[in-house]
């Protein structure tokens, strides 16, 4: 089973770290990486028998770079289809290869739809799965009309014009902390369901700036309401910037006020996530956008513990890793 938007427990486990960190001889590394990736033909990150996964490629190109056979541990299995913008992994190693070098060195071994943002020497008792405090995930609804075929792999198309102002209201539901079992697939699948989610938005997007793992979340109160953005930043604010008198073909009935915010977008940060639960959301706030359900009716699903009882599990193709947060002193080396 590979969760698409699943964590593990997010506080350090140190009698759950790895043999690597536990037995480390002298001279042992542990390299933290910054991956993003289009998980489009990927079978999610986790290794599988006779399918390609995201791990299995950074841990083929690692054993090309050291000659060693590693095994890479990240912050959260992403599901098929599922992409990321800033996954976390770690590595231990006792390569001598610069830091500096090792983005540029994996590149060079590695499929380009991977892409090795950054690397960083960090504690031995750092591990991208147990030492992760918080986690961000991204989800792009495209509502607005036909959807341009080259946005297919990374949105999921909506055939209607949600109503963001209920979905953005309704998301205030979500705050705290929670028995989030009613958006869990298969309960259960950890020890606990409960999780605190510390922000949740909804707002409409001109576009790519989505792509990127910075995007908005300086700007945001932890009540989950937008503050004023750049235009260049494609948030909240971009949306308010006056249409243009061309009529775009993926307009909605043409309209051109529609063409610079195609994009309904759903940003949540948590303690942890579990199986499916940022899908089950989407799925269950796309029915509160469409007015098939009130909008305090998250709040219904949350007190039922009932996962029948909210919306169905949305696509994984809208769905981004986008951050993932660790204490600070773990992430120097000793």
């Amino acid at each position: 089973m590979t969760p698409s938007d699943a964590s593990d427990s997010d506080s350090e486990k140190p009698e759950l770290l790895p043999f690597e960190a536990r037995q480390a001889p002298p001279g042992t590394r542990n390299i933290m990486l910054t991956v993003a990736y289009d998980g489009t033909d990927y079978a999610g990150w986790q290794v599988q028998p006779e399918r390609v996964s995201v791990q299995s490629c950074v841990e083929a190109a690692i054993a090309k770079l050291t000659g060693e056979q590693r095994r890479v541990y990240c912050a959260g299995r992403t599901d098929a289809g599922v992409h990321a913008l800033g996954q976390v992994a770690n590595f231990y190693t006792l390569s001598r290869i610069p830091v500096r070098n090792i983005p540029a060195a994996l590149q060079t071994a590695l499929p380009d739809d991977i892409t090795i943002v950054s690397a960083a020497e960090v504690s031995l008792r750092f591990h991208a799965t147990f030492s992760a405090i918080r986690k961000r995930y991204r989800y792009v609804i495209h509502d607005a009309g036909i959807c341009p075929p080259f946005l297919r792999r990374y949105s999921a198309p909506c055939r209607f014009r949600l109503q963001t102002e209920r979905m953005q209201e309704a998301v205030g539901y979500l705050l705290g902390c929670h028995d989030f079992r009613c958006f869990e697939k298969e309960f259960p699948n950890k020890e606990t369901s409960v999780r605190t989610i510390m922000e949740a938005i909804v707002y409409r997007s001109s576009g790519w700036g989505l792509w990127n793992s910075a995007h908005q979340w300086s700007g945001h109160s932890h009540r989950g309401r937008p503050v004023a953005d750049s235009p260049e930043s494609g948030g909240p604010e971009a949306a308010k910037e006056p249409s243009v008198g061309n009529v775009s073909p993926w307009s909605v009935d043409g309209r051109p006020e529609e063409t610079g915010q195609p994009f309904v977008v759903f940003e949540v940060m948590a303690d942890g996530f579990l199986y499916n639960m940022v899908r089950s959301i989407v799925g269950t706030l796309i029915d509160i956008g469409r007015g098939k359900r009130p909008v305090d009716y998250l709040r219904t699903v949350i007190e039922s513990l009932d996962r029948s009882a909210a919306g169905m599990t949305a696509v994984a193709q809208g769905l981004y890793m986008v951050q993932v947060d660790y204490p600070t002193h773990l992430l120097t080396p000793e």
